[in-house]
């Protein structure tokens, strides 16, 4: 059964998440650089305003804001992430995400709604991607019911979470459920979105490191089906 709504998640009460978003906004604000921030808003397509810092920068502050701070927990990563993604600067979401990343091993999978509005408000490649990779496929790792929200993102009219249901096994190797990997890249097959695309040769041009003869096999007798552009993603390391 699928565990996942469009319900807007509520953020739960989290002290810890009080503690990170005061210090967060401080640190970030004040090393924010409108001309910067002016080139990386248009080169993310004008997803998001952006505060102009740069990813090691960011990153280097994180830590500053997280220093001396307990590991968070499922309700306090809940809260920190419904936070920042109310945030209009793009950087609070990489904060976010960089969260979630680091600890979604030690959240249940009551996680995955928060998880799907994130994927589904202000998407875009830069934050559904790790969020799919790391986060999404951790969580259907240890719960392997979640599938069935899999099934249903890649059946969905929503692209980010039929990307997001492409890419969630791309670190498995060989855990992967290949069945479910060959038969998501061909119901996407047709699709005519260039994320999707690109995702499902992405895919499996990373299952490609694991099995490469799975993949040309895969290829040699469904690339008819399959766009171009996904095609040469997935034969990129290998060949025909």
């Amino acid at each position: 059964m699928s565990v996942t709504t469009a319900r807007t998640p509520d953020a739960p009460r989290s002290p810890l998440a009080d503690t990170v978003l005061e210090r967060l906004t401080a640190h970030y604000a004040a090393a924010a650089d409108p001309e910067r921030a002016l080139a990386m808003r248009a080169y993310m397509k004008d997803v998001a305003p952006f505060l102009g810092l740069a990813t090691p920068e960011r990153r280097a502050l994180s830590r500053a804001v997280l220093k001396g701070t307990p590991a968070p927990d499922e309700a306090d990563c809940t809260a920190i992430a419904l936070r920042c993604w109310r945030l209009p600067e793009r950087e609070y979401h990489y904060f976010a995400v960089d969260l979630l990343c680091r600890h979604a091993r030690h959240c249940s999978s009551g996680l995955l709604p928060v998880v799907r509005h994130l994927l589904t408000t202000v998407p875009w490649w830069d934050t559904v991607d790790p969020l799919a990779a790391h986060v999404v496929g951790t969580l259907v790792a240890a719960d392997r019911r979640l599938t069935a929200d899999m099934d249903a993102w890649i059946a969905g009219d929503d692209l980010w979470l039929a990307r997001a249901a492409l890419l969630h096994q791309l670190r498995y190797k060989e855990r992967t459920d290949t069945g479910r990997l060959f038969d998501y890249c061909l119901r996407r097959s047709q699709d005519g979105g260039f994320f999707v695309r690109k995702a499902v040769g992405w895919c499996l041009r990373e299952y490609a490191k694991t099995d490469p003869d799975a993949v040309r096999g895969f290829v040699a007798e469904h690339g008819h089906a399959l766009a171009p552009l996904s095609v040469r993603e997935a034969l990129r390391n290998i060949g025909p």
